[in-house]
């Protein structure tokens, strides 16, 4: 069987690209990165890197050449139609090189109702597989964690959470745990290649009282929660993305970015790292 992962340079991509290699043998592993520089990342591991391109055919069609399982990590991109078009174009990739399984990773704000600027591109993935005629599985990945780290040194500053979610819960997950549980997943044909549908979270959700409060016992700070408007968070953060940011915390305050599940234990065999273990263990004042 050879793995190809795309957007292995990402975040949640190298990850991927390290669970995946614990688990195959050498020689079966190709990380597709659009920078090919960037493939200096797996110097010195068994992966093979290959220059991709979602908008090049050829160098699409290069990556997929003698691929069976191609687990599709998307770029980060704000705009919807190029993003439904760079999965157009390695959907039709996959098709023309024969993939036998595509495993979609997204996120968990997919609902019909939901406010996100990307929710959309979420909700229309797997009702193209649906019809694609390949084997495929998709992961709902909750809110990532690692994000909150860096972010703590404001908060403290700032002594509160801002997230404009009202008294609603937010689930997470944190990028190992992700890749951890698509790595298994990719290497489990009976849990992939059925149109199952997996959603990645922490045993369980935290409104933003409990989140202030567990992040209080870690940094030794008092950080409580004082919302924003969706108007003010989105203006709070320009460079960073803050109107597409504000737009899912709009769906967060709607209580749709609450969801958990047992599925990390379902593929992995083990629970995923507890939010108050995971900030301490990155966490450093």
């Amino acid at each position: 069987m050879r793995y190809l992962v795309t957007g292995a340079s990402g975040h949640l991509g190298q990850r991927v690209v390290r669970q995946l290699s614990n688990l195959i043998v050498g020689g079966q592993l190709r990380a597709g990165v659009h920078s090919i520089e960037k493939g200096k990342l797996f110097d010195g591991k068994q992966v093979e890197v290959s220059h991709l391109d979602y908008f090049d055919q050829g160098s699409i069609d290069h990556s997929l050449t003698d691929v069976d399982v191609l687990i599709y990590i998307p770029s980060i991109t704000y705009n919807l139609v190029r993003r439904v078009q760079e999965f157009e174009n390695v959907l039709a990739g996959a098709k023309r090189n024969h993939v036998d399984s595509f495993i979609f990773v997204s996120f968990f704000a997919d609902q019909v109702n939901n406010p996100f600027q990307m929710s959309p591109f979420y909700a229309y993935v797997p009702r193209r597989l649906v019809g694609s005629g390949l084997n495929y599985a998709y992961v709902r990945n909750s809110l990532y964690a690692d994000p909150l780290v860096p972010y703590l040194p404001e908060l403290v500053e700032r002594g509160n959470l801002i997230y404009p979610v009202g008294d609603h819960a937010l689930s997470f997950i944190s990028r190992e745990d992700s890749a951890r549980a698509i790595a298994s997943l990719a290497v489990q044909p009976m849990m992939r290649d059925h149109g199952q549908s997996y959603l990645l979270s922490m045993t369980r959700n935290y409104n933003m009282v409990e989140l202030g409060k567990l992040m209080s016992k870690v940094t030794g700070k008092h950080i409580g929660y004082q919302p924003v408007t969706v108007e003010e968070f989105g203006k709070l953060y320009p460079d960073d993305g803050g109107a597409e940011l504000a737009s899912m915390y709009a769906a967060g305050g709607m209580g749709l970015l609450a969801e958990t599940s047992d599925d990390y234990h379902r593929l992995t065999g083990e629970e995923p790292l507890a939010m108050e273990d995971y900030l301490r263990a990155h966490y450093h004042a």
